[in-house]
């Protein structure tokens, strides 16, 4: 039973005897015992809290020093093979002070538009010096959220830095733009969402296949064998025409261009082309699957092929 002030009532009514001399020593022995209960209690509850309370005082010491807790991971970084990282890119509208700005943030379907952006830094002014990367100083590419409806834009610069493209794209829904440039030498990524009217059907990705059709009826062949995360991967096309082998022609500087999303944020892998056919190295940030839409030219047409890639961990 407890008293007044969180004490044992036995101490209450021993300390109230104070005239009674034979009950002093009694009195001093009973209080000595709650005080070494107490003691050994808050020892043991110092124990099972100090750690928990250890753990959160690091969290927000790491904060204060700018770091963030060891679980959350790098903003546009990826974690592959336990510690290693890999950058990505296409997943935010500003990077590096520059910023992606839609002019035209809706479309109406199949209806030829005018898809107009700018490229501002970070006091709003539009951007107009770009390098030029495989041809171009700009490529603009645009994909439905399902990774359909493809395409792979090069518009025009305005005096004002207003780039500026025709399109027409026939399906409704929700599409990511990327602009994909280089900047004072650095090779940048920004992206934006686009919306079509109307109510999507959206498709399943198709699975993952070494063999596909091309939008002129080529057959192409991928060669991705041993895809892993974190490394380096070749990945080689073979194209063919009614059984005969097809030698494409240069498009953008090189045997084909191909670009790279990942399923589910749309996150946009730079690969490089190498010099010999139509072969890429690419490093995929992740494992899990990816889109891979490869264009080449065959008698002065581009032609678009599209391949689901498995990427292991």
């Amino acid at each position: 039973m407890v008293g007044l002030d969180g004490y044992p009532a036995t101490v209450l009514r021993e300390s109230s005897r104070v005239n009674d001399n034979s009950s002093i020593p009694r009195q001093l022995a009973t209080f000595a015992a709650v005080l070494a209960v107490l003691f050994a209690g808050g020892a043991l509850a110092g124990l099972l809290i100090a750690p928990a309370a250890s753990s959160g005082d690091a969290d927000h010491a790491a904060r204060d020093h700018g770091a963030e807790p060891a679980h959350q991971e790098d903003a546009g970084m990826s974690k592959v093979h336990g510690d290693a990282r890999a950058a990505v890119d296409g997943l935010a509208v500003t990077d590096g002070g520059l910023r992606l700005e839609l002019a035209t943030p809706e479309l109406r379907r199949t209806r030829e538009q005018t898809l107009a952006f700018r490229i501002v830094d970070r006091h709003g002014e539009a951007v107009r010096d770009f390098d030029v990367t495989h041809e171009r100083r700009m490529h603009l590419i645009v994909a439905r959220r399902d990774l359909t409806g493809f395409q792979h834009l090069h518009p025009e610069l305005a005096a004002d830095g207003t780039w500026s493209a025709r399109t027409t794209l026939p399906e409704p829904g929700s599409y990511r733009v990327f602009a994909d440039f280089s900047h004072a030498g650095e090779a940048q990524t920004l992206a934006a969402d686009l919306r079509v009217d109307g109510a999507a059907d959206l498709v399943p990705l198709p699975a993952p296949a070494d063999t596909a059709v091309s939008d002129g009826g080529y057959d192409v062949r991928l060669d991705a064998s041993g895809a892993t995360a974190g490394d380096e991967s070749r990945l080689r096309f073979a194209i063919s025409r009614d059984g005969r082998p097809v030698a494409t022609e240069p498009y953008l500087g090189a045997g084909g261009h191909l670009v790279a999303l990942r399923e589910g944020d749309m996150a946009f892998l730079h690969v490089h082309p190498e010099d010999d056919g139509i072969g890429f190295a690419a490093t995929f940030p992740s494992a899990g699957r990816y889109r891979l839409f490869l264009q080449f030219k065959h008698e002065g047409r581009v032609h678009t092929v599209a391949f689901t890639q498995q990427v292991s961990s």
